[in-house]
C-alpha cells in the first residue's frame, strides 16, 4: 500500500514499477488542505466537517457519496474546490475499503509520518558543505535516516497490520506473503 499526496508522476511510477500489486491510497490531510485552500475562511468550518464525516464513515459507498454530495455543493461555491474534491476522490477512500480503523487509520491515512522523517534527514545533512556526488549523497541520507531512526516509535495500532495485510493480498488477488511485506 503507498500513501501518496497527489503527485501524478508519483502514482504513475508506483504503478509502473508494482503494477497490480500496487494500492494507492491518497493522503487525506493534503486532500483536505488542497480543497480548503481554494476556499474562503467563512467556508472552511463546513466544508472542512463534511469531509471529516465522510472519511470518517466506515461504509465506503456511503462515504463517497457523501463526498460527492459535498462536491457538488462546492460546484456552486467554487467550482475549483470542487474539481479539487473530486480529483483522487475515491483514492481517498482506499483505506476504508480496506477496512483500516482506529488508532491504525490514523497513522495511514497521511504521508505525514514519512515527511516527518524526511524532515530529520533534511536537518541531519543541512550542514554539508561540499556536495559530492554518488555515493556520499547516499551516505549522508542513510546516515540521515538512522538519526531519524531513534525518534521512531510504536505505530499505534500495529497489532491491526495483519488484518491490512490479508485485506491487501485480497486487494490484489494475491496469497504471495512475500509480495504484500514489500507494500505493506
Amino acid at each position: 500500500m503507498f500513501v501518496l499526496d497527489g503527485g501524478k508522476a508519483l502514482a504513475k511510477a508506483v504503478r509502473d514499477v508494482f503494477g497490480e500489486l500496487a494500492v494507492i491510497a491518497r493522503c487525506r490531510v493534503h486532500k483536505e488542505r488542497n480543497v480548503l485552500g481554494h476556499l474562503p475562511e467563512t467556508e472552511r468550518p463546513w466544508v472542512r466537517a463534511k469531509l471529516r464525516a465522510a472519511w470518517a464513515n466506515p461504509n465506503a459507498d456511503e462515504a463517497e457519496a457523501a463526498l460527492r454530495s459535498l462536491a457538488g455543493q462546492l460546484d456552486k461555491v467554487n467550482p475549483d474546490a470542487a474539481a479539487s474534491l473530486r480529483e483522487g476522490l475515491t483514492e481517498t477512500l482506499t483505506i476504508t475499503r480496506l477496512g483500516v480503523t482506529g488508532s491504525l487509520l490514523e497513522k495511514v491515512m497521511s504521508t505525514n509520518p514519512v515527511e516527518s522523517m524526511i524532515e530529520i534527514v533534511r536537518a541531519h545533512a543541512r550542514n554539508v558543505k561540499r556536495r559530492q556526488p554518488g555515493n556520499m549523497r547516499l551516505r549522508w541520507a542513510a546516515a540521515g535516516m538512522l538519526a531519524a531512526s531513534t525518534q521512531f516509535r510504536r505505530v499505534k495500532g500495529y497489532r491491526q497490520l495483519p488484518q491490512l495485510a490479508r485485506a491487501l493480498r485480497h486487494a490484489v488477488g494475491t496469497d504471495n506473503q512475500s509480495a504484500i511485506a514489500i507494500t505493506a
